[in-house]
């Protein structure tokens, strides 16, 4: 005879925070606002720093869409994609400009692109304001996502 399984039983054994379709929406956000930060910048030769607050915004809309559970998973995983949202976005926008000067398409030019060459560049593109963005990203996505 089986005991029926309690809720507090479900929770304590759960292997994951969220379903499979969970880690899919959160994957999916991230890359399609990578996209969209990078064509936005491209096209405006500018960094648009502000825009790491939006993406750690959609990194909380896909965390709640996927159904992860509130807790202490939740906020790391939010900071962790904001982070990747900010690094990517700028290796994909520094990708673009030298691959438009080198005739290389972005995806062609950022598998070329060493890590120190854009470590260098992005500490050359971005300001102070850069960084208090991406700092405001990181607690809008961790104040989001509770």
């Amino acid at each position: 005879m089986s005991r029926p399984v309690t809720p507090a039983a479900r929770r304590t054994f759960a292997p994951v925070a969220a379903p499979l379709t969970g880690w899919l929406l959160l994957v999916l956000g991230v890359a399609t606002f990578v996209v969209a930060w990078v064509a936005l910048g491209f096209s405006s030769g500018r960094q648009h720093s502000w825009m790491a607050v939006l993406g750690a915004l959609d990194v909380a809309l896909m965390l709640r869409l996927g159904r992860w559970r509130p807790g202490s998973l939740r906020i790391p995983v939010a900071v962790l994609a904001t982070f990747v949202i900010i690094a990517l976005a700028n290796w994909g926008q520094i990708a673009a400009q030298l691959g438009k000067m080198l005739g290389y398409a972005p995806w062609e030019s950022a598998v070329r692109l060493g890590f120190h060459h854009a470590w260098t560049l992005t500490r050359l593109a971005n300001d102070a304001t850069d960084v208090v963005w991406w700092l405001l990203a990181v607690v809008v996505a961790a104040l989001a996502s509770r």
